[in-house]
């Protein structure tokens, strides 16, 4: 699969990034196709295609690297507010198969809109899913 994915390719220098920083973990890019200026992806250097194909080092190690990253934005860019996304599988809306967080400043009258349809579960629906969860989290 590593052949085929474009933030591989990015991250052994076969297509050019806008690098911000590299660790021996991991990527730091500006997205190509931005949101908002200065949206940034943090990328594991070793071809993970989800969260859930992350070791413990490296989930370990993001959000520290995350919370570095999110302060200098913050620090340049003079943002309003800040999106971390990190999306999961195809129905999540996953468009690249190698993990990455987006770290999205936000502006005053952006044009960037993060909409949900709201669920309506029943207290059975809470309580069978806490219930269920419960058990297997301890």
């Amino acid at each position: 699969m590593k052949n085929d994915c474009l933030f591989c390719a990015i991250v052994d220098g076969e297509i050019p990034s806008y690098k911000l920083y590299e660790d021996e973990y991991f990527y730091v890019i500006l997205d190509r196709f931005p949101k908002c200026l200065g949206h940034t992806l943090i990328l594991p250097k070793r071809h993970a295609a989800h969260i859930f194909s992350l070791n413990e080092e490296e989930a370990g190690r993001l959000f520290p690297l995350a919370q570095k990253v999110a302060a200098v934005l913050k620090e340049e860019l003079d943002f309003h507010g800040l999106n971390l996304i990190q999306n999961n599988g195809a129905a999540a809306g996953q468009e690249v198969n190698h993990f990455h967080l987006h770290l999205i400043p936000r502006y005053e009258n952006d044009a960037m809109a993060i909409q949900y349809r709201r669920e309506d579960p029943s207290e059975k629906d809470f309580e069978d899913m806490a219930e269920k969860l419960q058990k297997v989290l301890g």
